[in-house]
C-alpha cells in the first residue's frame, strides 16, 4: 500500500509541475475547474442519490456556481473566501458533536462551501504566483505526510475516534513538526520572516486538519471509507483535497493581511 501510496503521488507531483508552471494559463485554470467538478460528483455520492441523473444534476449545479463567479462577479472572490473561513469555524465546532445527523439539506449546501471556495482560492493563488499555490499545498502536503509517519510509530492518542479512528494527537504534533521545517525552509528561500510566517502557516496546517475530519463526517454519514478511487492508494479527489479545501481560503485571505504580499 505505502509503495501504491508513493507512485501515485510522484505521478501527481509531475502533473501538478506541469500544470503549475508549464502549460498555458487557461488550460492550468480549466485543469482546476474540471478538479473540482471531479470532486462534486464524489460528493453527490454523499447526498442519497438512487440514479446518476441526480449525480449530474448536483455537478452541474456546482459547475454553474463557479460560472457565475468566475464569469459574473469575480470581485466578490474575497467575500467568499471570507465566507468560507466561517464555515470552517464551524465545521471545527462541528466535530467536537459528530456523530449527528446530517439532513440531505446539509448535505447539499455543505458541498458547496467546500468545493466554490476552494475553486475560488484555487484561481487566486495560481493567478498571482504559481509558487504561492505551491507553497500552500506543501504545507497541507507536510502536515499529512507528517502525521502519517507519526501516527504509524507513535499513535496512541486518538484525535476524533468518532470521525476518523486512525488519526492521533501524536500524528497531528508530527505533521506540525513537518511543517515547522518546511516553513523554515520558505522563509530562508522567499527572505519572509519567520516570526510572522511560522504561526501562520501552523494555523494554516491545523485548519487542514478540520477539512479532514469535516469531509470524514459526511464520509461516515454516506457509509463509505473513500470518496472514490482516481487516486490508487489514496483513494477519490476529496480525500486528496478535504484538508486543501479548508486551507486555502485562510491561506489565501492570509497573505494579505499579514502583508506578505499586496
Amino acid at each position: 500500500m505505502l509503495g501504491t501510496r508513493i507512485i501515485t503521488a510522484l505521478i501527481a507531483l509531475l502533473l501538478l509541475g506541469a500544470v503549475l508552471f508549464v502549460v498555458p494559463p487557461t488550460v492550468a485554470q480549466l485543469t482546476i475547474a474540471l478538479l473540482i467538478l471531479a470532486g462534486a460528483w464524489e460528493w453527490s455520492g454523499f447526498l442519497g442519490f438512487t440514479a446518476n441523473v441526480g449525480r449530474i444534476g448536483y455537478v452541474a449545479l456546482i459547475a454553474a456556481l463557479m460560472a457565475f463567479v468566475f464569469f459574473v462577479v469575480p470581485e466578490q472572490s474575497t467575500l467568499i473566501l471570507q465566507i468560507a473561513c466561517g464555515w470552517w469555524f464551524a465545521a471545527f465546532v462541528w466535530t467536537f458533536f459528530f456523530p449527528t445527523p446530517i439532513p440531505a439539506f446539509m448535505r447539499w449546501i455543505c458541498g458547496a462551501l467546500v468545493l466554490l471556495p476552494l475553486f475560488v482560492g484555487l484561481l487566486l493563488l495560481y493567478g498571482f504566483n504559481s509558487q504561492l499555490l505551491l507553497f500552500a499545498l506543501l504545507i497541507v502536503w507536510a502536515a499529512d505526510v507528517g502525521a502519517y509517519f507519526a501516527g504509524k510509530q507513535f499513535g496512541r492518542v486518538k484525535l476524533a475516534p468518532s470521525i476518523s479512528p486512525g488519526k492521533t494527537w501524536e500524528g497531528v504534533f508530527g505533521g506540525l513538526v513537518a511543517v515547522v521545517l518546511l516553513t523554515i525552509a520558505w522563509s530562508n528561500y522567499q527572505d519572509w520572516p519567520l516570526a510572522v510566517l511560522l504561526p501562520f502557516c501552523l494555523a494554516v496546517a491545523a485548519v487542514s486538519i478540520v477539512g479532514d475530519l469535516t469531509v470524514s463526517m459526511f464520509k461516515r454519514t454516506a457509509g463509505v471509507k473513500d470518496s472514490g478511487k482516481l487516486f490508487p492508494g489514496h483513494g477519490g479527489v476529496l480525500d486528496r483535497v478535504d484538508s486543501v479545501a479548508a486551507a486555502t481560503p485562510l491561506f489565501a485571505l492570509g497573505l494579505s493581511w499579514l502583508g506578505l504580499i499586496s
